[in-house]
């Protein structure tokens, strides 16, 4: 008898193989046997016939640090079929952490991740100093997901070179050797990569630059050669240019990187993305890590599946209008979400907040490409929204003003309706760019900030997304096939992190599996919820469609309710 047996589903198996009719077993939380099993038995039976069959998601790109120490759910990641995960990007951690650092660590995350510092405050109990004690303190917890963490050189520079490294000041030699030690340690005791960050959009609460945003070539070498000592680990980063800075700075990493991959034999994953000032530039940036292989790097740029899309609403972190003098008074009274919806329902603050105009011509001309480029979201949500959607656009066929027309859009369902204003990834003004870049041989899939930027962004639904919108519903474009689209998100990004034993439906890898009504399969609307430590407020959206979320063959998630089971562990080096 096995433990489990999902029956008669079709079985799309990660590998990129056409989907087939198929039973699986699972036994001792692996995959026991695939094939047409006839009248054997199970503990548990899930009759699939009709439904999709995937492997579980492998998400790369999170920021649950601080969530993972306090929270054995995980969303909205784990809502999303997402059965194992990698945090630790971008250059941002706890670990190391001297007990004096705390608060320091916790403004460095605020502000690059936009996760509220008073939630980590309360939520964070600090069992640790050292890398390897955070995944001692980590080991014993039990997820919905397994976890996997990188550790990260703002904390690695805090550490070791206290205000100098927070400050941004050139490492020594000493310096350098001192976190090459610590990274070491690290991925020996099971840390999946070494993450960094050099874009200038990243900034501590203080304004400060994220610590290692200038490090020179030394120390990025010195703390890589860690890698390559061990012969094992990533090294993961957001890259000077990722929000368009500068148009050589991309041009000037790829450089390093490459050498950098090929002198420690190692993979670097970078985030990539289209920016408006250079639209282009990703292109180039793609057959340049191509020919990098020739080379003798390996470098993956790490792509998204969709647009990085600010929500506007009364409580998000992002009102379209927050610059508009009467809206900001009416905020800054700190109303309950019910009182501040009254407030906006009175015709006079109405008025008082639709009537202004700026004064300056440049803040006009800012606004009105702000109205182009904002988008009324909807339900289910359009990620790939046309011209006529824009602000713009259905003001004047309402016949109002773009800023009445985005006044009472947001006041929709009680005053939580939400407008889209995609910021990269929407140069052109369709999804063809993303699909091109998807589609390179050297791009991982990833930058869904499951965790992270809880106020303004929620994109930890992509891996849904990449579902419903890209081998289902999209109309403006050519859509992708769906065998593509799961290997893309289970084998692929599995491999890429040398988590091997999972990502696939195969004999011996790990029991991780959705079971997807695939007609069905919808996003739901981000909506704003009170649920983090201290009262902090974040973006959610959950899906519908997952009849069973299955982590190490037991289900976690049936029919978008969470079963209360949590077999997820931590996830100490490749496996």
């Amino acid at each position: 008898m096995h433990d489990l047996v999902i029956k008669g589903g079709t079985v799309v198996d990660g590998t990129g193989n056409a989907g087939r009719r198929a039973d699986v077993a699972v036994d001792d939380g692996f995959i026991s046997d695939v094939g047409l099993l006839g009248d054997e038995t199970a503990q548990r039976t899930i009759e699939a016939d009709g439904l999709l069959v995937t492997p579980g998601w492998v998400d790369i790109h999170t920021h649950y640090d601080g969530q993972a120490t306090w929270d054995d759910v995980l969303a909205p990641s784990a809502w999303h079929g997402v059965t194992t995960l990698v945090m630790g990007n971008c250059g941002v951690g706890f670990a190391p952490a001297k007990p004096d650092r705390h608060d320091w660590l916790i403004g460095l995350m605020e502000g690059v991740e936009d996760i509220p510092g008073t939630a980590l405050s309360e939520g964070i109990d600090w069992d640790w100093e050292t890398f390897p004690e955070y995944l001692d303190a980590l080991e014993p917890r039990r997820w919905t997901v397994d976890v996997g963490t990188q550790i990260a050189h703002g904390a690695v520079r805090g550490y070791v070179m206290g205000e100098r490294g927070a400050r941004n000041e050139a490492a020594t030699p000493e310096d350098i050797a001192a976190m090459r030690a610590i990274v070491k340690e690290a991925i020996a005791v099971g840390a999946l990569g070494f993450s960094t960050s050099r874009t200038i959009a990243h900034r501590a609460i203080d304004g400060e630059p994220v610590p290692g945003t200038f490090a020179a070539e030394d120390e990025l070498f010195g703390i890589g050669a860690a890698l390559g000592d061990l012969g094992a680990g990533i090294f993961e980063l957001a890259p000077s240019g990722v929000a368009g800075e500068d148009l050589d700075d991309p041009k000037k990493e790829m450089d390093w990187m490459c050498r950098l991959s090929a002198a420690m034999g190692r993979p670097v994953t970078f985030a990539l993305l289209q920016v408006d000032p250079y639209p282009d530039v990703w292109a180039e940036l793609l057959d340049e890590s191509l020919a990098a292989v020739a080379a003798g790097a390996d470098v993956w740029p790490q792509v998204a599946g969709r647009p990085t899309g600010l929500l506007s609403g009364h409580h998000t972190s992002y009102p379209l209008f927050a610059a508009i003098p009467a809206y900001q008074e009416l905020v800054a009274r700190g109303l309950a979400p019910d009182k501040l919806y009254e407030a906006l329902l009175d015709p006079e603050v109405r008025r008082n907040i639709v009537s202004w105009v700026p004064t300056d011509e440049s803040e006009k001309a800012q606004m009105r490409r702000t109205y182009d480029h904002a988008f009324l979201l909807g339900s289910p949500p359009d990620y790939e929204p046309g011209p006529e959607r824009s602000v713009s656009a259905l003001a004047a066929a309402a016949g109002c003003s773009p800023l009445e027309f985005a006044y009472d859009a947001m006041l929709a369902d009680e005053g939580c309706g939400l407008l889209y204003v995609p910021i990269l990834n929407y140069s052109s003004g369709d999804l063809d760019p993303v699909r091109q870049m998807l589609l390179h041989p050297r791009a991982a899939l990833g930058l869904a900030d499951g965790g992270a930027h809880v106020g303004t962004i929620c994109d930890a639904s992509m891996p849904t997304f990449m579902l419903t919108h890209w081998t289902r519903d999209r109309t403006r474009g050519e859509r992708l096939p769906i065998e593509w689209v799961v290997r893309k998100q289970t084998r692929d990004t599995a491999a890429l992190y040398g988590l091997s034993d999972r990502g696939t439906i195969e004999v011996g890898k790990v029991g991780d599996f959705n079971v997807i009504d695939y007609e069905r399969l919808q996003l739901g609307s981000p909506r704003i919820e009170a649920d983090l430590p201290a009262g902090g407020r974040r973006l959610l959206q959950d899906a519908t469609g997952y009849v069973a979320t299955i982590k190490s063959g037991v289900a976690t998630f049936e029919d978008g309710k969470d079963t209360g089971a949590r077999p997820g562990v931590l996830l100490r080096g490749a496996r």
